[in-house]
Order: structure tokens, then sequence, then C-alpha cells
């Protein structure tokens, strides 16, 4: 139980917040207890993000106050916050891939410390905290879940007092979460206060003291996560009723549109994970599944998928009867495939691009963008019009930079950009990773939609509650290797987390999902 009476940690009092054409923040006051886990929630856009970048001191408030442990205080950069005893994990992870995860955390690191002495706190914290990782591995070759773990692991190291975490669990296994929550329960034992954003409701009201609600920039509500339901958490956040996800009974499915068999790529690196014998089959209208541990093979799959990795097996890939193993990413978009990698910003969006630009990159043959090699920008224009307005994305237009949208506006804007192309067939991993909780049931309404329509779609997801409410089958890819596929409609969730644990040797617990309780098939 919380000690109202101690004077908070971290206070603000009408934090005003203006960008061009946007307030994004707009006369926010809340407190953060010693102890308390104090989450902060809001739709995409709602000024959660820009609220806690002021706290760690990258942007100055145009008005209101901050007050650290009672006194008032100016923030006038990180370094400054460090030094106050607030750390931070960025949703959006500012890593450099070319380093290792040793040389990574170094540089985030204020005081000079020998290699050797920072390798040994690195190892003691992921061993205390089981956020396991080899330190002299180069980043380019983690996966997102992996680069995740650096962050966190970079923040503890600093002993922070207030530890704010922006979306950490959006790329985790149920396991890894778990092994999260333990962590954090134990710094707010040790009266570490930690301020959480995150769209997973559950998580929030398995983990959060309290819960601080954001919409359109102003603060609507705070409300004891404990005795709110998710959907009634979420209905605050959107300011309106959560529609949830309809998917027809009874269908039936149609032809084979995409045959993988016995797929093989050798890993990438010396730490890459190879591809071994993956075969399955999606037909028309399904929505074929596959969960996994971060960093066993996913990333491959999806780029053997695409054709940004090409197999030496013509025949191992094949989309409505034609192979296509040996034809590059833009001869297979003409045969009808369409995907979507977890990374959005450098790999599925050019942040310095705008969102009509990102439109062509990947639609110009397919939607006619292109003729006798000039570009047809009012063509591109207009799709990303019809993108912005269908998936709800909060941009200025089609001229806006994708790297000014915030995480989730631009997974729908890329998400959009992919779905409204109508292709055959749609592999995407990690669809709904940062958005909120009305902006996921609108991406999986789309997805459903699509497969009703008669395309094939592969979903690569860690958020196994995700795969259970959206997939028809699913199967699980453990160290480059698939299961067996099978039905989702009466899985066992305890020999799905078995297969997740696979040649790690990590016998998984049941998995608990909202099904059993409040069932909200958007969180």
């Amino acid at each position: 139980m919380l000690d109202t009476s101690l004077t908070p940690r971290l206070e603000l009092t009408g934090i005003t917040k203006r960008f061009p054409g946007v307030l994004a923040n707009d006369n926010v006051g809340f407190a953060v207890l010693p102890g308390e886990i104090h989450a902060l929630l809001g739709e995409n856009g709602a000024g959660k993000s820009t609220l806690v970048k002021m706290i760690y001191g990258i942007m100055q408030p145009d008005a209101g106050e901050i007050r650290w442990n009672g006194q008032p205080v100016a923030v006038p950069n990180p370094k400054f916050a460090r030094k106050l005893g607030i750390g931070m994990v960025f949703q959006h992870f500012s890593l450099f891939e070319a380093m290792t995860v040793l040389e990574n955390i170094a540089l985030g690191m204020d005081a000079k410390i020998p290699a050797r002495d920072l390798e040994a706190k690195i190892r003691q914290v992921m061993d205390q905290y089981g956020l396991h990782l080899e330190p002299h591995r180069t980043v380019s070759t983690l996966s997102v879940g992996e680069r995740q773990r650096i962050e966190i692991v970079r923040a503890l190291l600093l002993n922070p007092t207030l530890l704010i975490m922006d979306e950490p669990t959006s790329v985790l296994t149920p396991q890894e979460v778990e092994q999260l929550f333990v962590v954090l329960r134990k710094l707010a034992a040790e009266g570490c206060s930690i301020l959480y954003i995150s769209h997973k409701l559950h998580e929030i009201k398995a983990l959060c003291d309290t819960a601080t609600i954001l919409r359109g920039g102003k603060l609507v509500d705070t409300c004891d996560p404990k005795v709110e339901t998710s959907r009634s958490m979420a209905e605050k956040m959107i300011g309106a009723g959560l529609k949830d996800v309809k998917k027809p009974a009874g269908r039936t499915l149609g032809k084979e549109r995409l045959v993988v068999n016995r797929l093989s790529l050798p890993g990438a690196g010396p730490f890459g994970i190879p591809l071994r014998d993956v075969t399955f089959t999606v037909r028309a209208g399904e929505i074929f599944g596959i969960a996994g541990v971060a960093g066993n093979g996913q990333n491959a799959l999806l780029l053997a998928l695409s054709g940004e990795e090409l197999t030496g097996d013509r025949e191992a890939i094949s989309i409505d009867g034609t192979a296509v193993g040996g034809l590059p990413a833009k001869q297979r978009r003409l045969k009808g495939l369409a995907s979507v990698p977890e990374e959005r910003n450098g790999h599925a969006a050019v942040p310095e691009f705008t969102l009509s630009d990102n439109t062509i990159l990947t639609a110009r043959d397919r939607l006619g963008m292109v003729s006798a090699g000039m570009i047809k920008s009012s063509t591109a224009r207009t799709y990303a019009g019809e993108v912005i307005t269908a998936f709800a994305v909060k941009a200025q237009g089609p001229g806006s930079m994708a790297g000014s949208l915030s995480g989730g506006n631009l997974q729908k804007y890329i998400m959009g950009r992919e779905i409204l192309q109508k292709p055959s067939v749609l592999v995407v991993s990690q669809p709904t990773w940062g958005v909120d909780a009305g902006a996921a049931a609108a991406i999986h309404q789309a997805i459903v939609d699509l497969a009703v329509a008669g395309s094939a779609v592969v979903v690569i997801s860690q958020d196994l509650d995700e795969l259970l409410s959206l997939c028809d089958t699913l199967a699980v890819i453990n160290g480059g290797r698939l299961s067996r596929p099978m039905q989702v409609e009466g899985a066992d969730i305890h020999e799905i987390g078995l297969l997740m644990g696979g040649i790690h040797g990590e016998h998984a617990a049941p998995v608990a999902t909202e099904a059993a309780g409040e069932p909200v098939h958007a969180l």
C-alpha cells in the first residue's frame, strides 16, 4: 500500500507545450510517489511522449512547473535528468547498429568506466534481472526484442530513483514481460518510482498503482487501474466506445495462395539464425500466425518471404502457383505480395521522406505512380491522403515528414499503405507495435477484412494474445524451425509456451490471457 502522505518524487503542474499547429500538452498536472508504478495512458498523439521528453530534459515546457522531491527544478538536458536520478527507456531505440552491445551501453554512461569493469556490471545486471544478452554481439544482428533489453539494462545501470518506460513490452513475449514485471516490482519495493507508458491495458491492470489518462494533450482522468476494466480505460483514452473486431463466422477458405516448402537460408553473420526447412501453406481468406521468442529467425523469415533475401531454391516459395523463391522484392510485389517489417523507422519507412514519398517506395508499380521513368507525384499524394483518412493517421497531410509522426501513427500509416494496395498475400511483422487500443482494433479489422476479401495473410508477432484473437492457424518459430501448424480454436496455450521456449530450455508456464476474464480483442 502506497503512503500518500509522502512528498511526491515527481510533480507536474500546468505543463504546456506547443508545436506549429499542435498543442501537444495543455495544462497537464499529476504526481508520482516514491515506490509508485504510475501509468501514463492515451491514444497515439495524445501527448505522452512529449510529456516524458520534458521530464527527461530532451525538450522544455512552454509553461508550467516540474517539482522533484518537492523542489521546483528545471531539467535542461538528459544528463542533468540522469544526475537527478531519472532514467528512461525509449520506445524508439537510440543504438548504433555497427557497434556492440557493450559499446552502445558505454556511450550512454555519463562517467567513463573501463570496458572490463563495465562488462562485469552489465553481466551482473543481466543476471540479476534475467535480461540475457551477449555483450560482444553487434547490434545489427539483434532482433527488436533483444535491442529493447539493451535500453533496459542501460537504464538500470544508472540506479535510477525514477524510471520512465515508453512501451517497454511492445516487442517482448509473455514470458519476457513477466520477467520484466518482476524487475519493476522489485525496483518499486526498493523505493524507485516508475512512470510507465503502455497500450497493453491488461498489463496496466496487473502492474500499476495509478493511471493518468491523456486525450488530445489534456488530462482527462486519474484512476486506479485495478478497479477499472481494460475497456473502460480504453474508452477514456479514445473518448468513445471501443469497437470489437468482427470476424465472420463459418468462413470457408479458398485456394492455396502462399506455399512455403522446405525454405532454408544461412544465418546472416556469425550470430544470425538460419532458417531450416520452414514449410507452411496459407489459403485465400486465412490468417496464419507465427509466434516466437525474439531472435529465433522471425526477421530472416520476413526477409525471405518479402524477397529482400533470396533463396537458392526457386520452388521454396510460391504465390498463386508461381514459384517466386528466386525473384527480388519488386517482382514479388508485382505478383501480388505486400509486406511490413517489424522496424518501421528506416526499414518500413524513411523518416526523412514525406508520407507521399514513402508511398512510392512500395506502391509505385502496383498503383501506377511511375510513368516513363517519371514519378506521378499527384497520384502518390492522393493515395497518401487516402491512407491517412482510412486509418485515421494524425498528420498534417501527405507532405508531412514520416519522422514527425508519433510511433503509433507511423505504424498505422505503414499498415494502411500496404493493406489498401489489396495484395493477394500480405506478410506483416508486429502489426500493432506501439499503437493504442483503438488503433490496434482498426488494424486488426483491416487485416480481417483483407482476408475475408480473399487475401492470404501471415502475421508474425510476439504478442500471443494478438495472434490468438486474430488468426485462424498458428505455428511457432524457434531456432529457425517452424512447428506444425495448429488451429487457433482450441489451441493449448501451455503447449504454445513450451514450443516458444524450445531450444532455449525455458519451460514456459501457461500464458494467461484476457479471454479468461474480460475479452478485449484490441489489447
